[in-house]
């Protein structure tokens, strides 16, 4: 079963109706659904293999695993908005735990804490949660396996311990609060801990012969941070638009969820192309930045990836518990879309409330003697760059209450841009994190350290 929505070209939604078909048949999977969302709108949805009848497939549900990640950093950088946590905070100072107490919260959302990749067996994602009833049950032998803050090493323990944060300082089970602050407001209804009908029932396919055997189900308890819920197309399609296009204020500031979008944690030797925020996997491939996360739990894999930059988003799930490249279908559905359709540019629309100050400071600087281009950005963000596309430092800078700007991206992210005005109250100079520019190389009016002559002037007056 296959279907598009208004949108797409023909042809395009034929080639990924055959995408889907073809990794369904290749991946072995008792069923298989997709769905691309563009500028926040479904686009493109599919369907392939043993589905519930009577229902659509995007309102089934499957188990989405780790995904359930990024939706724990979205609550975790909620309490941090707030004022409740600094991501700088060693989890100990608000969790009482036997283990990992050292690492800071930003370590854990990046899976920078040392800590180790499982929890304490038997082998926790087939085993009832009942079996680690305390935080400190998720805890092995050996609960340290590097130092923290000096690798990337994937922890699912880690994420538990972000859950009783969650807990800590809400003062309830993370998923209540989960539901309430995030889930219901993005309209995810059909997303929870447990499975509600119609839902797919998770298999283990064979390797050499086309037979399956049934999966268990397990309520994991205290790992359910990491891997826990069960959502649907629809849902996560609504959650891959907010999570690359932001534009909710009510869940997670739009600079709050760029930041999650930053790397945050050092790739592997062999991993350049890939890396993690906070909460999120990156992926560069085919030239674009994409942010997503993958997941899997006995008898399902799922996939969530984005392209924020061109507001195209992938959702895949399967009911199989390996076998199935969701991840690789998830990209190529991406890719597919755009280069067939291209986004377009938003068109151009001026400025409903110019500040004619703002724009006086546009125009030429000099760093010295290199040319600057300074342009002013909708929300009276200031765009400083290299002239003529040369060498240089550039970046975006984001306003301040106190008329100062904060650098965004690049040499100067987190420093301060400062308008220089003389003693006639004339603007003279920026000042970069300490770095002078001026209208005119070394400008000797302006407060240049070590001063400026006139150009042409010899040392010591001769010639």
């Amino acid at each position: 079963m296959t279907g598009h929505e208004d949108g797409l070209l023909a042809e395009t939604a034929r080639a990924l109706d055959r995408r889907l078909a073809t990794a369904q048949a290749t991946g072995r999977a008792p069923s298989m659904v997709a769905a691309v969302a563009r500028d926040r709108r479904v686009v493109w949805r599919g369907a392939r293999g043993e589905l519930p009848a009577g229902v659509e497939p995007e309102d089934v549900q499957y188990r989405i695993g780790s995904i359930t990640k990024t939706l724990t950093a979205v609550q975790v950088l909620r309490l941090r908005d707030e004022g409740l946590l600094d991501l700088a905070d060693r989890i100990g100072a608000h969790v009482d735990t036997p283990h990992g107490g050292d690492a800071t919260i930003a370590q854990l959302l990046a899976h920078t804490g040392g800590l180790a990749a499982e929890a304490r067996g038997p082998w926790w994602e087939r085993t009832p949660g009942e079996l680690r009833p305390e935080l400190a049950d998720v805890f092995g032998e050996h609960p340290r396996k590097h130092p923290e803050g000096r690798r990337f090493h994937y922890s699912n323990p880690g994420y538990a311990l972000l859950g009783a944060l969650v807990e800590r300082l809400r003062g309830r089970p993370w998923a209540e609060a989960l539901r309430d602050e995030v889930l219901l407001p993005l309209g995810m209804t059909r997303t929870g801990t447990a499975p509600e009908e119609p839902h797919a029932r998770g298999w283990a396919v064979h390797p050499y012969a086309d037979v399956r055997q049934p999966e268990p189900t397990e309520d994991i308890g205290r790992m359910a941070p990491a891997g826990q819920l069960w959502s649907t197309t629809a849902d996560l399609a609504r959650f891959a638009a907010f999570l690359s296009l932001g534009g909710r204020d009510d869940v997670l500031a739009d600079g709050t969820l760029a930041e999650m979008r930053r790397p945050a944690a050092p790739p592997e030797p062999e991993g350049w192309n890939g890396g993690y925020g906070l909460g999120v996997q990156l992926l560069r491939q085919d030239g674009r930045l994409l942010v997503g996360h993958g997941g899997s739990m006995p008898g399902f894999v799922a996939s969530l990836w984005a392209s924020p930059e061109e507001r195209v988003a992938a959702v895949v799930f399967a009911n199989v518990t390996s076998g199935a490249a969701t991840g690789a279908l998830g990209t190529r559905l991406i890719a597919e879309v755009l280069e067939r359709e291209p986004t377009l540019p938003e068109p151009w629309r001026p400025d409903p409330d110019p500040d004619p100050a703002l724009v006086a400071l546009t125009g030429p600087w000099y760093w010295g003697t290199a040319p600057f281009e300074l342009r002013l950005r909708p929300g009276r963000v200031l765009d400083l760059t290299p002239a003529g596309g040369g060498p240089g430092r550039g970046a975006a800078f984001r306003p301040e209450t106190d008329g100062t700007w904060t650098g965004l991206t690049g040499y100067y992210a987190g420093e301060t841009l400062r308008v220089g005005h003389a003693a006639d109250g004339r603007v003279d100079h920026l000042d970069v994190g300490t770095f002078v520019f001026t209208r005119t190389p070394y400008d000797p009016a302006a407060p240049v350290p070590g001063g400026a002559r006139p150009w042409g002037a010899s040392e010591g007056g001769r010639r």
